[in-house]
C-alpha cells in the first residue's frame, strides 16, 4: 500500500507539473518517461487561449520558427550520432597511426639513417636537416616536421569527418520585456527527450564557466608539460637510446604544446557535455542575453561560438541588439566581425518588434502584490520585517549564518539563512567587492532572497547599482522569490544627478571592474509596484542606448519578479526545489524496488 502511494505522489507531482503554465523554463533534469511536450506553437497558444498572454504577431512568428526548427531536429540527432561515432573512430586510427609513423621514425635514427615521413623535403627543409648535427630537428624543424607527419596522417586515415549539416537557430533580439527568453526558455523545455546534449546560459553565468573551463584545461596541459607526466610512461620504456627517447619525448611536448595554443577550441568541446557525456548527438545552445561588454568577452564568444557553430551546435539566442549592432565601441573589429558573419552563417536574425514591455501587461493585470515594500519608512519597515518573520516560522527551522562555496574557491558568507531562505542588506550585497560568481551560488542555494535598505540608484553609487543589476539578473535567470524594502518605487529606482547619469551599467560582464580584471589576468594562474506607464524619469536621464537597456530590464525583470504568475513557478522551477525532487524521486525508486 505504501508503494502505491509514493507512486501515486510521484505521478501526480509529475502531472502537475506539467500543467502548470508560466513565462520562463529551466527544464535542466529531464525525466525520459515524461509524454512529450507540446512544441512551442502549440505551447504559446495554450498560453494565449488561457489569457496568461497577450497575442502578439511578433512572437507567434517567433513561436512557429522554433517549432519548424524542433521538428527538424529528430532527424539531426540521429545523423549526429552517426558522425560522432565515425569521429571517435577516426580519431582511435589517427591516434594508432601516429604511434607507429613516430616508432617508425625512431627506429630510423636509431640506426642512423633518418628518413623524414615526406620524401619531397623542401630546400629549406633540407637545408635545416643539414645543419643540424645527427639530423635532430629543433626550432622550425620541430614545426616542419610535425606537419608533414599531419599531412602523412591524413593519406593514411582520411580527412576528419564532415559533419552534417546543422539546421539554422535563431538569434532573437528586441526591446527589453519583448518576450524573447520566454520563447527561448519555451523551445529549450521543448526539446527534452529529442536532443541529449543541451544547456541553456544567461551571459553571465556562460562567461564565468568559459573562464572556469578555461583554468582547468590550463592546469591539466601544464601538468602534462612535464617528461615525468603521461608521455614519459610510455617513451622511456622503449629499447631505444636516450637520446633517441628524449627526441620521442620532445615530438609529443611539442604536440601538446600546438594543442594549448587553441585552449578555446578545446574549452567550446566541453562547454556542452553533460552528465551524459559519454552518449554522443546533437547539440543545442540557447544563449539569453548576449553581449560584447569588452574585449575578453569578444575574443571568447568568438572563439568558442565559432567552434561551437563548425561543429555542428545549433544556437538559440536573445539580445537587445542585431548583431552587427552589439559591439558599439569597436573592440577587436576583426574578431568581431569574424563572430558576426559566423553567427549570421548559422542563425537567422529575427527581430521581435514590439515596443510592449509585457511584463508591465501582466503586472497591470494582477493584484497588487506585497514582495515590494517602499519607501524606508516606519510603516514599511515594519511591514517588511513581518514578512520576513512569517517566511521563516513557515520554513519551521532556525535562524543561523551559512558559508556558500563561490567558483574559483571562493566564500560568501550568509549572515541569515534558514532552509532555502536568506536575508540580506543591499550593501552587504551590492556594497563589497562581490559579483556574478558570488550571485549565482546565492540564487542556487536560496529559493527566498531578502534585501533590505535599496537605495535609490545614482552616479555617486554607480559601482552598487552595476552589483545590483548583475543581483537581480541573476535571482530572476535562478526563479527566486524577491523581498525588497526600498528607498522608491520601482520606477524611480535608477536616478541620475547634476553629476551625470549612470553609464555603462550593461558592460558590467560578472565582476565588479577591479574584480574583473583581476579575475581576468588570473584565471590561468588560480583558479506595491508602480506598473503603468513607462520609465520617463529614466529614459529622459539617459544618454546612451546601452543604459537605457541596462535599466529598463532590471525594472522590467523587478516587476515581473512580483507578479502571480511568476511565483507561481517559484516552487517548480528553483534549483532548490528541483534538488528536493530529485531526491525524492530516487527515494521513491527505491521504495518499489
Amino acid at each position: 500500500m505504501n508503494k502505491f502511494v509514493s507512486l501515486f505522489r510521484r505521478l501526480s507531482y509529475r502531472t502537475s507539473r506539467i500543467s502548470i503554465d508560466i513565462q520562463r523554463f529551466y527544464c535542466d533534469h529531464p525525466h525520459s518517461s515524461l509524454p512529450r511536450r507540446p512544441g512551442p506553437l502549440a505551447y504559446y497558444k495554450g498560453l494565449v487561449n488561457q489569457g496568461k498572454l497577450q497575442h502578439d504577431p511578433y512572437q507567434e512568428k517567433v513561436a512557429f520558427e522554433l517549432e519548424n526548427l524542433l521538428g527538424r531536429l529528430e532527424r539531426y540527432e540521429k545523423d549526429m550520432e552517426e558522425y560522432h561515432a565515425n569521429l571517435a573512430k577516426w580519431e582511435e586510427n589517427r591516434a594508432i597511426e601516429r604511434r607507429r609513423l613516430l616508432m617508425e621514425e625512431a627506429e630510423a635514427k636509431q640506426r642512423g639513417v633518418f628518413t623524414p615521413v615526406n620524401k619531397r623535403r623542401s630546400l629549406f627543409h633540407r637545408w635545416m636537416t643539414w645543419k643540424q648535427p645527427g639530423n635532430v630537428e629543433p626550432g622550425v624543424g620541430k614545426w616542419v616536421s610535425y606537419l608533414n607527419r599531419e599531412r602523412k596522417l591524413n593519406e593514411l586515415v582520411g580527412q576528419r569527418p564532415t559533419a552534417p549539416p546543422a539546421p539554422k537557430g535563431l538569434y532573437l533580439y528586441g526591446n527589453v520585456g519583448s518576450g524573447k527568453t520566454m520563447l527561448m526558455d519555451i523551445f529549450y523545455c521543448a526539446t527534452e527527450g529529442i536532443v541529449k546534449h543541451r544547456s541553456r546560459f544567461h551571459f553571465h553565468e556562460a562567461m564565468l564557466q568559459v573562464h572556469d573551463l578555461m583554468h582547468k584545461v590550463w592546469k591539466s596541459q601544464v601538468e602534462e608539460k612535464s617528461l615525468q607526466s603521461s608521455i614519459s610512461n610510455w617513451v622511456m620504456n622503449l629499447r631505444f637510446d636516450t637520446k633517441i627517447k628524449e627526441w620521442l619525448a620532445a615530438e609529443e611536448k611539442y604536440q601538446q604544446e600546438m594543442q594549448m595554443n587553441n585552449i578555446l577550441p578545446v574549452v567550446a568541446d566541453k562547454f556542452l557535455v553533460d552528465e551524459q557525456g559519454h552518449q554522443k548527438g546533437a547539440r543545442v545552445l540557447c544563449f539569453d542575453e548576449i553581449q560584447t561588454v569588452d574585449v575578453f568577452a569578444i575574443v571568447a564568444l568568438s572563439g568558442i561560438v565559432n567552434r561551437l557553430l563548425s561543429t555542428g551546435t545549433i544556437l538559440v539566442a536573445t539580445s537587445n541588439r542585431a548583431p552587427r549592432d552589439l559591439n558599439q565601441d569597436g573592440m577587436q573589429k576583426e574578431i568581431f566581425l569574424k563572430f558576426v558573419d559566423s553567427l549570421e552563417q548559422h542563425c537567422e536574425n529575427v527581430l521581435i518588434g514590439n515596443e510592449i514591455d509585457y511584463r508591465r501587461y501582466i503586472a497591470q493585470r494582477s493584484i497588487d502584490p506585497v514582495h515590494y515594500f517602499w519607501p524606508l519608512d516606519r510603516v514599511k519597515i515594519k511591514e517588511f520585517e513581518n514578512m520576513w518573520d512569517m517566511t521563516i516560522r513557515k520554513t519551521g527551522g532556525q535562524v543561523s549564518s551559512q558559508t556558500l562555496p563561490v567558483m574559483f574557491g571562493r566564500t560568501l558568507e550568509v549572515p541569515e539563512s534558514c532552509n532555502g531562505v536568506a536575508r540580506f542588506t543591499f550593501e552587504y550585497l551590492c556594497g563589497r567587492p562581490v559579483g556574478a560568481a558570488d550571485y549565482i551560488a546565492v540564487a542556487k542555494s536560496y529559493h527566498t532572497v531578502f534585501i533590505s535598505d535599496i537605495p535609490i540608484m545614482s552616479m555617486r553609487i554607480r559601482d552598487k547599482a552595476r552589483r545590483f543589476i548583475t543581483l537581480i539578473d541573476e535571482l530572476y535567470n535562478h526563479h527566486c522569490c524577491l523581498f525588497c524594502s526600498a528607498s522608491s518605487s520601482i520606477d524611480d529606482l535608477f536616478q541620475g544627478t547634476e553629476e551625470g547619469t549612470l553609464f555603462d551599467l550593461e558592460s558590467f560582464q560578472f565582476e565588479t571592474e577591479t574584480e574583473g580584471g583581476k579575475l581576468r589576468r588570473d584565471v590561468l594562474a588560480e583558479g506595491s509596484v508602480s506598473s503603468g506607464g513607462t520609465q520617463t524619469g529614466i529614459i529622459s536621464l539617459l544618454s546612451g542606448q546601452e543604459e537605457m537597456f541596462a535599466f529598463q530590464r532590471a525594472v522590467s525583470r523587478l516587476i515581473e519578479m512580483q507578479t502571480p504568475l511568476y511565483l507561481e513557478g517559484v516552487r517548480n522551477l528553483h534549483p532548490y526545489f528541483q534538488s528536493q525532487q530529485q531526491s525524492y524521486e530516487v527515494l521513491s525508486a527505491n521504495a518499489l524496488q
